[in-house]
């Protein structure tokens, strides 16, 4: 598990998958290693990843355009490039919104499919 209470790894993902599930350690890592390289070749081949009351994942292509340097004020050209983009999900930011005004938080659906 991480130190830093703020962030979430891989390690803290395989973690909560062994405690959930009941796989293995090593199952476990295994299972999340999975899951995000399938994430990320999908991303790669530049098709859009929706999960379920969380949120979707896509690259999105962005043209060159001119940007200006702060310090000297020198314009300087941005090359054309791909960005990952992600949009929660209606049921994720009600979650966050829920938690921040320190109210119960709903659960997580996993029928429900809000994107």
């Amino acid at each position: 598990m991480t130190t830093d209470p703020t962030t979430i790894t891989r390690a803290d993902l395989s973690e909560a998958v062994y405690a959930e599930v009941g796989l293995s350690r090593h199952e476990s890592a295994q299972f999340v290693d999975v899951i995000l390289d399938e994430i990320s070749k999908a991303l790669v081949a530049g098709e859009q990843v929706k999960l379920s009351s969380f949120g979707s994942f896509s690259a999105r292509h962005k043209k060159q355009r001119v940007g200006r340097n702060p310090k000297t004020g020198e314009e300087v050209p941005i090359l054309p490039r791909r960005v990952l983009m992600f949009r929660a999900s209606h049921t994720l930011k009600e979650r966050i919104s829920a938690g921040m005004k320190g109210l119960p938080v709903p659960p997580a659906s996993t029928t429900e499919d809000d994107e």
